[in-house]
């Protein structure tokens, strides 16, 4: 029994992949339950393994609650949003901030200074720019993307782990942790489900999946990479992973063509401009916030320098797909050779 899901530019083929060591014992009697909410703006899917309705009702709905939470602390669409507030704090003292921020921020300071500021969460007065650009299909007006580009950059961003708080150094700076947040909250809704006992899970949303134990009787949750062009059914690979995190960046579906470019929704912090490269990457890491912002600073960086960042980092993997003039040309990392895989159904 098997069923595809789409997150963005995941498939997530949540079918019984073969067990090599495993098995399952008579006693567990699990059962799959589904589940799918929109939060964040996008579907978040569930499924986990459950001995009975009710437990995987309750698990789900502590894990869907968590994720909510999470979006009135790190949306920067809500005005009134923690992260907001924080926003228009800019240029002022160290503000307090809940724990759940401190970390996305922390998290991403580490990012940013490790890419060499290819992750970038203060990007925001630039982003807004190129939001409006897309809905409009003309570029920004450079003057205003000058400015905007002023109050860039998290060296700009000071956290004091000890007090637990943000000072944001310059008025006019504001955040958008968009590239980190999916992966945040899959995660922590994973760990909620942990919380409540089950131990068999998936968390999707857009393009971020987290699983934990695989299904009985399963070596592990199958995960396929959809291909970079749209149209084409074959997966670029299939994965087959537990207890980690898959992210997935690309230009599939979100992007503007203005006078002959196509400009990505991800946009470089060096150029202030939204990448062309027509590619996709898929970063395996630990755990969902780390994946999920890998994967940007990665699809920023390209394919010498961004896999060179997944190798620095514990127990991540990445393969990088791009259009080249000659055809399609993948890029691997030194440890994606050793994710596992599976057929395709």
């Amino acid at each position: 029994m098997g069923f595809n899901l789409a997150f963005g530019w995941l498939l997530a083929v949540i079918a019984a992949a073969p067990a090599s060591e495993q098995t399952t014992t008579p006693a567990e009697c699990l059962s799959r339950f589904e589940f799918e909410e929109t939060h964040m703006a996008s579907p978040f899917k569930i499924v986990l393994y459950s001995k009975d309705e009710d437990s995987a009702r309750r698990a789900s709905r502590a894990a869907y609650d968590r994720i909510a939470a999470l979006n009135t602390i790190l949306s920067d669409y809500d005005p009134e949003s923690e992260l907001s507030r924080l926003s228009r704090a800019a240029g002022g003292p160290p503000v307090p901030v809940s724990a759940d921020l401190f970390a996305v921020l922390r998290r991403s300071q580490d990012i940013y200074e490790r890419s060499g500021g290819a992750f970038d969460v203060t990007i925001a007065p630039v982003g807004r720019l190129w939001r409006r650009a897309r809905r409009d299909r003309k570029l920004p007006d450079a003057a205003l993307l000058a400015e905007a580009r002023r109050h860039v950059g998290s060296d700009k961003m000071v956290l004091d782990p000890a007090a637990r708080t943000v000072q944001l150094k310059n008025a006019g700076m504001k955040l958008d942790v968009g590239g980190i947040a999916k992966g945040y909250a899959a995660q922590a809704a994973l760990d909620v489900l942990r919380a409540a006992g089950i131990r068999r899970a998936l968390v999707g949303g857009a393009g971020d999946i987290v699983v934990s134990d695989p299904p009985p009787g399963a070596g592990g949750w199958k995960i396929a990479i959809a291909p970079l062009e749209p149209g084409i059914s074959r997966p670029i690979r299939v994965l087959l992973v537990a207890n980690a995190a898959v992210s997935t960046a690309g230009d599939a579906e979100r992007y503007v063509v203005i006078d002959g470019h196509r400009y990505s929704h991800i946009i470089n912090p060096a150029t202030a401009v939204g990448v062309e490269d027509r590619a996709s990457v898929t970063v395996v890491a630990a755990d969902g916030a780390t994946a999920d912002a890998l994967e940007t600073a990665v699809y920023v960086l390209g394919p010498e320098r961004g896999l060179k960042l997944v190798d620095q980092t514990p127990g991540a993997a990445a393969i990088f797909v791009r259009r080249a003039p000659g055809g399609l040309k993948t890029f691997e990392s030194a440890r994606f050779k050793s994710v596992p895989t599976a057929p395709e159904d």
